[in-house]
């Protein structure tokens, strides 16, 4: 280790008080003063140095895959000497990532100096081995190759073993990077030094083994030769000069003098090849040069190496790149198609593939590829399974790279237990469906797109009946998908045609009888009924095509009303101030209020007397017809005509009904918890429901336990009420027709003011074309008296008033005309009538 290092890895010893006592004082000079400056300023680094690294220890503890804490942690303990928290640092980031080159020589040195034994020699052997396996790195080989031929007891004392040993070790060298055009020539040369070093050992007596260690010195000196390098004319002079010592040749007029005509013809050739690989080098040796510009400079070089048809020179060009951009996961991704194709050696694809994903880990890709690469090599399937749990560990980019890995994984299951002549054991189709309860389990509708849900459940359930023989679990599986995403047309669809596939005719039916009533996503409602009258025509009898068309056709027709009844509410009643429909009112089942129109003079009728400041409703009716267009008004008027009226004295506004309860059936006995699917579903098989109300408590938002069902046609009605004391969650539900008249006759009106000077103003005037809850006028009861709590009701066709309440006579309210006769005369202020008594009104009626 250089001294620089080793100062660096230094613990420094304490001193001790009486050891500064024994030294004395020290000498007042500039020089002790800088001494003693120099030390207050290694102690602040100090203990910067201290809080740094319980930072960064708490940061690695949060986030262990926290790289940059990571390099900063290691080199931060290296600088203050913390050997022990050091390796486990180091330890703790080769887990999690691959080291560099740098690092690696960083840490073999550093345990070099601190122990040479031989006990530790195989633990720093194992990392340089760990490191020239990470990435290519000639110097990191340099390093490896001095310290085994140092340190190595059997190499340093020529033993046989250790000749063989260290001579294995140059050539795995020289594989990894001989033909590295920059660097390889430094292995070429460490290479002949070590085998002249074994030839001054040989003796002098020995002629056959000098001779036959000259010949191998020889023949590295051709082998080098013959390959593209740099300083290629220097290595032909040193061999030259090689020759010329061992006494074959003197004559040095010519360079090529004495060389082998093979030897010239292999150096020639190479040294056109460096000529033409020379400028590629030249881009890459730039400093200023950035990656994507390296990355595109390697891309040309390495396909100009693919040309030459040299797969060994083509892997050491990707080794080179890789370990220049190690974090660019195109040029994995390439490397590694490379080898699947061309070069197809098993421990190096799986060797590169296991780099790519600790370097790429976030890449969905190449783990895919990993997995396949892996199956093509016949790896087992303990390996198999533990590179794929790593690969669901990772953070990927989009969900639909976590399906293709479970997509590649259920992939390979099912082509050895549907191929594998010989199965290993455990090997069964019980593994591929835990591994689809798995991917469901990971994935809802809202993670992936329903294409990608579809291909999950739609292979999986083929499975099921193809590999495990179980016809319900496939369809358990569709239905599972149901309550994910029914509301998908797909889904139904792709459960429908894997029942046709497997000739379940009826069992297609049936699923068209269940879905063609639910309310599918964008127009997958009609198309659900036009692909059952497909499926008839194509699968079914001639009644089951009427049945389907009897079934579909109401639900077409209730499809477009509501298709219709959308458009009209959605441009039929422009947002104006004046003319809006409120929608901060609770909707009701009969009406709903809207305001009152002020208009102006010339859209007034002249026929009409309304008061001051009023409209009446059959004015804002035809306003309303004025303004907006004429079938959409028509509409309105109609459902408003059929509606009965309701007076309210205090409130004064008329207000419009949405619905006319023409065709309409009200169900009682309802269950508290059921729901408009639940009523759905329940008249699904006659089919026409068009409307469902379940009015809700104003004050506890609870159901009242009623509602009501509006159905397209009288036949649709007839067919829901003869489902009569049918049972719906638990409970008989009482099914009749809705009367609209009886409806009106017996709604409540609102009781009368308890205002006392209600009772001598004119009560609203009543109007059969309109309806308001009105507050009733006071009546005089029997007794002479008032009564603030009978209510009246004004019903269409008919001009009586009729009270209803607890007070059943009648009276006529203050307001009406009196039994003297004529008012037509105005009141004045002088002109009061007095109070009649007993007597004055007897003499009156008998007078009259």
């Amino acid at each position: 280790m250089d001294e620089s290092a080793a100062k660096s890895m230094e613990i420094d010893e304490p001193r001790t008080e009486a050891g500064d006592a024994e030294r004395g004082p020290e000498p007042k000079n500039p020089s002790s003063h800088s001494s003693s400056s120099s030390s207050d300023s290694d102690s602040d680094e100090e203990g910067v140095d201290e809080t740094q690294l319980l930072t960064l220890e708490s940061q690695l503890q949060e986030n262990p895959w926290n790289y940059e804490a990571h390099v900063q942690y290691i080199q931060s303990l290296r600088r203050l000497g913390h050997i022990e928290k050091l390796r486990k640092a180091r330890e703790s980031m080769k887990e999690h990532y691959p080291l560099t080159p740098k690092m690696w020589q960083e840490w073999a040195k550093d345990e070099v100096s601190l122990n040479r034994s031989s006990e530790v020699f195989a633990d720093i052997e194992k990392l340089y081995e760990c490191g020239v396996h990470e990435y290519l790195s000639v110097p990191l080989w340099c390093d490896y190759l001095n310290f085994v031929q140092e340190c190595d007891q059997l190499v340093s004392q020529c033993a046989p073993d250790g000749i063989l040993k260290m001579r294995s070790l140059f050539e795995r060298a020289l594989t990894a990077a001989g033909v590295h055009v920059v660097e390889g020539s430094k292995i070429w040369e460490a290479y002949r030094e070590y085998e002249q070093a074994i030839f001054l050992t040989i003796g002098d007596d020995n002629n056959e083994e000098k001779s036959k260690q000259v010949d191998r010195i020889r023949t590295l000196f051709h082998r080098q030769l013959s390959i593209p390098l740099v300083d290629l004319e220097s290595t032909l002079v040193n061999y030259r000069l090689w020759e010329v010592e061992q006494g074959n040749t003197s004559d040095m007029n010519s360079e090529l003098d004495g060389v082998p005509a093979n030897v010239v013809s292999a150096y020639k050739k190479a040294l056109e090849m460096y000529n033409a690989r020379s400028m590629y080098e030249d881009q890459l040796s730039k400093s200023d040069i950035s990656d994507p510009d390296r990355f595109q400079s390697f891309m040309n070089y390495i396909k100009f190496e693919e040309s030459s048809g040299d797969p060994a020179r083509v892997q050491v060009l990707y080794e080179r790149a890789v370990s220049k951009l190690p974090l660019f996961s195109e040029l994995w991704l390439k490397y590694c198609s490379y080898l699947d194709t061309t070069l197809k050696v098993s421990h190096i694809v799986k060797d590169v593939y296991s780099r790519a994903v600790r370097n790429c880990s976030w890449v969905g890709d190449l783990w895919v590829r990993y997995l396949l690469s892996l199956e093509r090599l016949g790896a087992s399937e303990k390996e198999l399974s533990a590179v794929f749990e790593r690969s669901i560990q990772c953070v990927f980019q989009s969900f639909e790279e976590y399906l293709n890995l479970f997509l590649t994984r259920i992939d390979g299951l099912r082509r050895r237990i549907s191929f594998d002549g010989k199965k290993e054991d455990g090997l069964h189709y019980t593994l591929i469906r835990d591994m689809f309860q798995r991917a469901a389990d990971y994935f809802s509708a809202e993670m992936i797109r329903i294409d990608d849900l579809l291909r999950l459940y739609s292979y999986w359930a083929r499975l099921e009946v193809t590999l495990g023989k179980d016809i319900v679990a496939a369809r358990d599986v569709w239905e599972s998908l149901i309550k994910k995403s029914g509301s998908i047309l797909e889904v139904w669809q792709g459960y429908i045609e894997m029942r046709i596939g497997f000739g379940h005719i009826n069992e297609a039916r049936s699923l068209y009888r269940r879905c063609y009533t639910k309310r599918l996503s964008g127009t997958g409602s009609e198309e659900i009924c036009y692909s059952w009258l497909r499926f008839e025509r194509e699968y079914g009898t001639l009644g089951d095509f009427d049945l389907a068309l009897s079934k579909v056709t109401p639900r077409l027709k209730e499809l477009e009303m509501f298709k219709t009844q959308q458009e009209i509410n959605g441009s039929s009643f422009p947002a104006k101030e004046n003319n809006l429909v409120s929608r901060n009112v609770p909707e009701k089942r009969k009406m709903i209020t809207s305001t009152s129109v002020k208009q102006p003079p010339s859209k007034r009728r002249k026929d009409a007397a309304p008061k001051a400041g009023e409209v009446s409703h059959a004015d804002s009716i035809k306003n309303s017809k004025n303004k907006h267009d004429a079938e959409v008004t028509d509409k309105a008027e109609a459902a408003t005509s059929s509606k009965s009226v309701e007076i309210d004295a205090n409130t004064k506004q008329s207000k419009r009904n949405l619905y006319t309860d023409q065709c309409t059936a009200y169900i009682s006995n309802i269950n508290l918890e059921a729901k408009e699917e639940h009523l759905r579903e329940f008249f699904s098989d006659g089919g026409g429901v068009t409307a469902i109300r379940l009015p809700k408590d104003k004050q506890t938002g609870k159901q009242r336990g009623f509602a009501y069902v509006d159905f397209s046609d009288e036949e649709h009605l007839a067919a829901a009420i003869a489902k009569n004391k049918q049972k719906m969650l638990g409970k008989k539900l009482s099914i009749a027709r809705a009367d609209p008249t009886q409806g009106r006759k017996k709604a409540p009106a609102v009781s009368a003011s308890s205002d006392p000077m209600q009772g001598q103003k004119k009560a609203p005037a009543f109007s059969n074309s309109s309806r308001g809850r009105g507050r009733g006028a006071p009546f005089r009861n029997e007794h002479g008296g008032t009564s603030r709590t009978a209510k009246v009701v004004v019903t269409e066709g008919e001009s009586e008033v009729k009270p209803i309440g607890r007070n059943t006579f009648f009276a006529a309210p203050r307001a009406v005309r009196s039994l003297a006769g004529s008012n037509k005369e105005p009141k004045g202020a002088d002109n009061i009538e007095e109070p009649k008594s007993n007597d004055e009104f007897r003499a009156m009626l008998l007078k009259k």
